[in-house]
């Protein structure tokens, strides 16, 4: 699923409506529409497209920033993060006693955020 807040935004940006993205992508405005609310996903092609159109990259329209190398038990995957999650790791980290109940227990820690803000 793409990003509709940034394709949202990109379309702005280029100063276009959405019927005009639309006429560019050969859909119509509603499947704009749905894109930028996230409520329908635009083919293979389309994406391409809209990668050619605003000059970014396809991980940029899917919301990714950065790519975590993440490894457990022996093994290595890697995750995409947007810069907003990677902005909370490190607000997270500057207070020790969160962060160390989140990551020691993190089902604890969620439970006890949920009860907090509940």
């Amino acid at each position: 699923m793409i990003n509709g807040t940034r394709l949202k935004k990109l379309r702005k940006e280029k100063g276009l409506t959405q019927e005009q993205l639309g006429e560019m992508l050969g859909v119509g405005k509603s499947a704009i529409c749905c894109y930028e609310k996230e409520m329908r996903n635009p083919s293979l092609e389309s994406i391409m497209d809209m990668v050619n159109i605003f000059a970014v990259s396809a991980d940029y329209l899917f919301g990714i920033d950065e790519i975590a190398e993440v490894s457990f038990e022996d093994k290595k995957s890697y995750v995409p993060m947007t810069a907003e999650e990677v902005k909370f790791i490190e607000e997270l980290k500057k207070d020790k006693l969160v962060y160390n109940i989140l990551f020691e227990d993190p089902k604890r820690g969620v439970e006890l955020i949920k009860k907090k803000i509940g």
